[in-house]
C-alpha cells in the first residue's frame, strides 16, 4: 500500500533565517523538527513526501530545504512531491474579498493537494515534533485502507499533559472520545496552561481545571483519498456560509468535526504516549534541543538523522 505524508508548511515566512520557528535548528548538525518527523514517516513505511508551500517561497524552500530532502528520498526510494496554497484558489464563482491577505487555513491547504494526491495519506504540521510511535500507528492504520470504507480516518491522540509548554498558554483540539476509542467531537480550546495540579484554562487569571489526561489533536490525521473530494464540497460550502470572510478560516479539524456531527465520517484515536515538542515560544527552543539530545543519547536517532535509513 502507498501511502504519503503531506507536510503543512505554508505557513513559514518568506525571510529564511534567524524568527523563522519551523527553522529553528534544534538538532546536533542543524537539524530542524521537519526533519526528524520526515525520518520517522520513512521509517514507518510512507512512501511518499507532500509539502505544502507557497509559491512566493518556492526559491527559498528549495534551497533550505527541498533539495536536501529530495536527494534523501530518491536515495530511499522515496517520491517528493509540491503542493502550493494560494489565496486565489477559491471555489468557482465566488469573488476574493478585497480586503483579505492570507490563505484560508489548513482545510485549504490540504486541498491544495487534489492533483497529486491519489492513496492513503497522513498530515502534519511542519513545526511539531510528534515522535516516532503516532507515524507507526498511523501508518499501520492507513495500511488497511479500502476504497469499500472511504469514510474511516484516524487521528493521533497525545495526552493533553504531554503537549504543554513551560512559557505560556497553547491552543489544542481537547477530543471526546468513547469508550471504543473512536472520536466523537473537539473543542478548540485557547490558553491552556500548565498547572501544578496538571492542566488549566486561563481566563485572565481565572483557571478553569482540565483533565491533563484527556486526549487532544495536534493535527496528525490519517485520510484516504476520498477525503479530497469530501474537503472540496466542504470549501464552496464554507464559501456559502458567508461571515466575515476577510478573516475567517477553513480549519481541517473543525471541518472534520462537522463530518463527525453529520455522522459521515469516523475517526479512530490512535494513542500516542510520546511528548509532542514544538517551539511555540523563544523561550521553549532549549527544551525542545535538550529533548532532542536526549532523544539521540538514548538511541532513538543517530545524530546524523537519516543515517540509520541510508
Amino acid at each position: 500500500m502507498n501511502t504519503a505524508l503531506v507536510i503543512m508548511a505554508a505557513g513559514i515566512g518568506s525571510r529564511f533565517g534567524g524568527g523563522i520557528k519551523q527553522l529553528e535548528p534544534v538538532g546536533p548538525s542543524g537539524e530542524i523538527i521537519m526533519d526528524y518527523s520526515i525520518h520517522d514517516a520513512i521509517r514507518a513505511g510512507f512512501n511518499k513526501i507532500v509539502f505544502i508551500i507557497r509559491k512566493d517561497i518556492e526559491a527559498d524552500f528549495s534551497e533550505v530545504i527541498g533539495q536536501r530532502i529530495e536527494k534523501i528520498c530518491a536515495s530511499l526510494g522515496v517520491e517528493t512531491a509540491y503542493a502550493f496554497q494560494a489565496l486565489e484558489d477559491i471555489p468557482e464563482g465566488e469573488t476574493l474579498p478585497a480586503d483579505r491577505k492570507k490563505p484560508w487555513g489548513t482545510g485549504q491547504a490540504v486541498l491544495a493537494c487534489k492533483e497529486i494526491l491519489n492513496e492513503p495519506f497522513a498530515v502534519i504540521n511542519a513545526d511539531d515534533y510528534y515522535g516516532a510511535e503516532a507515524f507507526v500507528r498511523v501508518h499501520d492504520f492507513l495500511e488497511h485502507y479500502s476504497p469499500e470504507r472511504p469514510n474511516e480516518f484516524c487521528m493521533a491522540g497525545f495526552i493533553l499533559k504531554n503537549t504543554l509548554s513551560e512559557n505560556g498558554g497553547v491552543t489544542r483540539g481537547v477530543c471526546s472520545v468513547d469508550a471504543d476509542g473512536m472520536l466523537t467531537g473537539i473543542e478548540e480550546t485557547s490558553n491552556i496552561v500548565k498547572t501544578p495540579e496538571g492542566a488549566a484554562v486561563d481566563h485572565d487569571g481565572v483557571l478553569t481545571p482540565l483533565d491533563s489526561d484527556s486526549y487532544v489533536s495536534m493535527n496528525m490525521w490519517g485520510l484516504t483519498p476520498e477525503f479530497i473530494g469530501m474537503l472540496e464540497k466542504g470549501f464552496t460550502e464554507f464559501f456559502r456560509q458567508g461571515g466575515d470572510m476577510t478573516k475567517r478560516e477553513y480549519l481541517l479539524p473543525i471541518f472534520i468535526g462537522e463530518l463527525l456531527q453529520q455522522h459521515a465520517v469516523s475517526v479512530r484515536v490512535l494513542q500516542t504516549n510520546d511528548r509532542w515538542f514544538g517551539v511555540t515560544y523563544r523561550e521553549d527552543k532549549p527544551v525542545v534541543v535538550e529533548s532532542f539530545r536526549k532523544l539521540i543519547s538514548d538511541g532513538v536517532y543517530r545524530k546524523a538523522v537519516f543515517e540509520d535509513l541510508l
